[in-house]
């Protein structure tokens, strides 16, 4: 009983101590106050206080040098998931660029803008530029960094191609400069597009550029002169400008100053503690280090060609081996290189019209016709294959010179071989035994002249032929020339006269 009496209490004294915590209920008809649920107590939280980094969290770094292509919008992407798996707290993208290609270029945008980590943009080293491609990248990253005596800007996009319908005729005067909208922030005039192709892809690439100022809080206004007006600035005026968000020396100097600010992405705020943060280098594999190669224009411009050739040379020595297997690689890891690249299919037709003729040439010699038309059709090919005039992405002008020198001096040679052929004599068949000369091995009946002559057999030039003679009188043994051929019998006439013997009785 005693027992029971001290549960009692104590469950008593736990009741009356939960009321007194409570408080009293609340009146008769008064709305109940609303209780916050775990989830929204932790998202409220969570919206006061930012979630600081991981001590010791890593910093991923890349540097993008070179033009903008396929290769770096794979590298970009991988990053980010690396920093994603180990759980970075930042991506450097360190940018050293003359621009590139627009489709690799919004790649880049759209992974760094859907990335589970902050992402800073640095235009390094001092002497770096971030231009044309480079510059819708930095504005796309959630800091904007450069290094002193860096510069960014000249945003205009470039391609190939003659003016499309809605421009000046040639010959006429340029249309009128209008003045610049608010928008531009220009306070001058600016000069509009020639035509409408061009208007199209300046309208569209300003838009862009500006959307992702007013996105990250940074020029707009500048943004758009980028690109309709191809300005630049050097790293202190794009901080004063507030183009970018501050100057570093370098990276440890970036992360020191990035210490501690507070930074959206992945739909949450973090507060970076970069400050000592310890950095991993991402370094292309061996893969990447391949693309890069075959993507090069130039490159794969010779692959192609290597290939062609390895092939040709394989077709023409049935049993060499080696060159149609270098040749087949060759001509894959070319297809595979342009695949990656804007082509021109009206460029791409015209190369392989020019190497067909050219493979033409070499087996059935048209004494350099169709070379000349193959390597003229190469070169006008290799001039509009790619449809960009992007830098970095341009197949230079002294390689196309020396593959057509190449291609030259191959027709040349296919056409001095069938020049030489023609003049040589016929080695083989009954034409070519005309002069030969030989040993009669038999006579038919004796020796005695048909009514075609003498026939019989001679070795001639190693073979047996079947011969006759106009000449009676003609032995076994007795050296003949060919003179004519009838078929497979040769007509033939004694070398040398056949001695005279002396008769019986004589004096």
């Amino acid at each position: 009983m005693r027992r029971l009496a001290s549960v009692v209490a104590l469950s008593l004294g736990i009741a009356l101590a939960w009321l007194q915590v409570a408080g009293p209920g609340p009146a008769h008809g008064a709305a109940p106050a609303a209780r916050a649920s775990p989830a929204s107590q932790a998202a409220a939280g969570a919206r006061s206080e930012p979630a600081s980094a991981a001590a010791g969290a890593p910093v991923i770094a890349l540097q993008l040098h070179g033009a903008i292509g396929p290769v770096s919008a794979d590298l970009v992407r991988r990053a980010i998931e690396r920093a994603g798996a180990r759980g970075a707290q930042l991506v450097v993208l360190m940018l050293d660029t003359p621009g590139g290609l627009d489709t690799a270029m919004r790649d880049i945008i759209r992974t760094v803008l859907a990335a589970p980590v902050p992402v800073a943009g640095f235009v390094s080293p001092q002497g770096a530029r971030a231009a044309s491609a480079g510059t819708y990248i930095l504005y796309a990253c959630h800091v904007a960094a450069m290094a002193p005596a860096t510069n960014l800007g000249a945003a205009t996009p470039i391609a190939v191609g003659l003016p499309m319908p809605g421009g000046a005729p040639p010959g006429t005067a340029p249309p009128p400069k209008a003045p610049a909208s608010a928008a531009s922030g220009t306070g001058g005039e600016r000069a509009e597009p020639q035509d409408a192709l061009t208007a199209k892809r300046v309208h569209d690439a300003a838009a862009y550029l500006r959307g992702l100022a007013q996105l990250r809080g940074r020029n707009a206004q500048w943004a758009e002169r980028a690109v309709r007006e191809a300005v630049s600035l050097s790293a202190t005026e794009a901080q004063a400008q507030q183009v970018v968000d501050l100057v570093a020396a370098d990276l440890p100097e970036l992360l020191r100053r990035l210490d501690g600010r507070r930074l959206q992405a992945g739909g949450k705020e973090l507060v970076l503690a970069t400050a000592g943060a310890p950095v991993e280098m991402v370094q292309p594999d061996w893969r990447g280090r391949l693309l890069a190669v075959i993507s090069e224009p130039g490159v794969a411009l010779v692959l192609l060609m290597l290939g062609v050739y390895g092939l040709l040379f394989e077709f023409l020595n049935p049993g060499f081996i080696a060159p149609g297997v270098i040749g087949g690689v060759c001509l894959l890891l070319a297809a595979f290189g342009l695949q990656m690249l804007p082509v021109n299919y009206a460029g791409l037709a015209l190369v392989a019209l020019g190497i067909a003729f050219l493979v033409a040439e070499a087996f059935m010699p048209s004494f350099g016709v169709l070379g000349l038309g193959g390597i003229t059709a190469f070169v006008f090919g290799a001039l509009f294959l790619l449809d960009t005039d992007a830098p970095g992405f341009a197949i230079p002008r002294t390689l196309i010179a020396v593959l057509a020198v190449v291609s030259a001096a191959f027709v040349a040679a296919v056409a001095g071989m069938a020049g030489r052929a023609r003049q040589r004599p016929l080695v083989a068949g009954p034409a070519a035994m005309l002069g030969a000369t030989g040993e009669l091995d038999e006579i038919d009946s004796g020796g005695a002249a048909g009514p075609t002559g003498v026939q019989g057999w001679a070795t001639i030039a190693g073979e047996k032929w079947r011969v006759r003679a106009a000449t009676p009188g003609l032995r076994a043994g007795d050296r003949v020339r060919v003179l004519r051929a009838d078929g497979l019998t040769l007509e033939v006439a004694p070398l040398a006269a056949p001695a005279r013997q002396p008769t019986e009785g004589g004096p």
